[in-house]
């Protein structure tokens, strides 16, 4: 029996904070409240005083390359640097190599996640212009959604044949989540700049080539298709102000048929720091103005947008050294998302509460994922332990991603995560990541 005994937490959940406990049996949440004293010998208690415990984040969106490009990363480095970041579970995407666009190459991602991930994992079903069938034998239960890819950032992936999108939008019950940007703007913004600068394009103008209204044109359409269809869609990384009037607040997110996410990297850059960070912050969607940042946080704020993820994508050093034009887009951020979000607290843009929702129990209930994203009795034993106060700074040394850098490199975060629990076992523990995979397959309630 694994019995673990949390002690005076700041206990973080459903939009309230109290002091408490909380006591783990196994891989369950079994008893919370006040007071818990241990109830046998080999009970492991663990003292939080002072501390913020939260549910495991749920990253709905991201990139860890296993099979095919693992030089940039692997399903066991990244959810290692995901668990060092507090995040117990992911959904990954399907443009790995092979594409996982048959229900066997879905499979075959699944075995090897169970074998090696030290976080809980689900694998999203490939879309493209010619595998209707295959799509339609997805299975709802344990299987997070479908993933169709609007923009061409992801090699053969792209579904731009209308008649099958509207046959997928029609045809699933499934989730649909959506990469949104118009291919056809961001060409001839692209031909454009080359026309102007040649092969040295310069990466200050990746907002403008990859442009807002490249992702207008591509998110308006696709939100269209999903109200014509009545498909349920879910869009990632929102980037821009004018997308916002897209989404609503006006009904509760259990209603919604049409969801927004923001990623990190949009709440926290804007295309001023390309001169200092270059093609380290080149992602697709673009990085684009302080304007449109600030309109994402008030959404964020507001209901409009539903999740924060992070899109975490990373590309070798060398990949990312290379000019403008060859650099590919993406980055690693699953260590320092929650972090990232804890210090935008300590500068009153989003309260801890706030953060709770939009990382924990909002995926959960976008995607139904069962017993997790919240701190119940009777759920998984998903937890976090967060010091607010407890200053790092991230340097080579402690990055856990593969591919050996981050974004916020030289930068010193308030906020520790000192504890990560996946299905009751402690799984992370001041820097260091211990050698117990833990991870189970995500199931869904549908």
């Amino acid at each position: 029996m694994n019995r673990v005994l949390i002690k005076n937490a700041k206990i973080v959940n459903e939009g309230v904070i109290f002091e408490g406990d909380v006591l783990i049996e196994n891989d369950l949440i079994v008893e919370i409240s006040e007071s818990i004293s241990a109830k046998s010998s080999d009970c492991k208690i663990i003292d939080a005083e002072g501390n913020y415990l939260i549910p495991g984040a749920i990253d709905d969106q991201v990139h860890f390359r296993e099979p095919g490009l693992t030089h940039k990363g692997d399903i066991e480095s990244e959810s290692k640097a995901a668990v060092a970041g507090g995040i117990t579970s992911f959904i990954e995407q399907p443009n790995t190599v092979p594409n996982a666009v048959t229900q066997e190459i879905l499979e075959e991602k699944y075995q090897l996640a169970a074998e090696k991930s030290y976080a809980n994992y689900s694998f999203m079903m490939g879309a493209t212009n010619d595998n209707l069938e295959e799509v339609l034998k997805t299975n709802p239960k344990n299987v997070a959604g479908i993933k169709i890819f609007l923009g061409s950032s992801t090699g053969n992936m792209l579904v731009d044949n209308e008649a099958t999108l509207e046959k997928i939008f029609s045809s699933t019950p499934m989730l649909i989540a959506v990469h949104c940007e118009d291919e056809a703007t961001i060409r001839a913004n692209s031909e454009k700049y080359i026309a102007e600068y040649g092969d040295d394009v310069p990466v200050t103008v990746h907002h403008l080539i990859r442009s807002e209204e490249a992702c207008y044109l591509s998110s308006s359409k696709a939100i269209a298709l999903a109200k014509k269809t009545g498909a349920r869609l879910h869009i990632f990384h929102l980037s821009t102000a004018k997308e916002m009037d897209l989404f609503t607040n006006k009904i509760p997110l259990e209603e919604k048929k049409i969801t927004a996410e923001v990623c990190v990297h949009h709440l926290w850059f804007t295309n001023d720091d390309y001169a200092t960070k270059g093609n380290f912050i080149k992602w697709n969607p673009a990085v684009k103005t302080a304007k449109d940042r600030d309109a994402l946080w008030k959404a964020l704020n507001d209901d409009r947008i539903d999740v924060i993820a992070t899109d975490h994508a990373p590309h070798t050093l060398e990949e990312k050294k290379q000019s403008y034009l060859k650099a590919p887009s993406g980055g690693p951020l699953v260590q320092h998302a929650v972090v990232a979000m804890f210090e935008a607290f300590h500068q009153g843009k989003i309260s801890v509460e706030k953060i709770v929702e939009k990382m924990c129990h909002n995926p959960a209930k976008i995607f139904k994922i069962e017993k997790r994203g919240f701190i119940k009795e009777g759920y998984f034993a998903d937890l976090v332990i967060v010091n607010s106060g407890l200053p790092w700074g991230v340097k080579k040394e402690n990055i856990f991603a593969k591919c050996g850098w981050s974004p916020f490199e030289g930068y010193t975060f308030k906020s520790r995560i000192t504890h990560t629990f996946v299905n009751g076992q402690l799984v992370y523990n001041a820097f260091k990541v211990k050698n117990v995979r833990a991870g189970k397959r995500l199931l869904f309630d549908r």
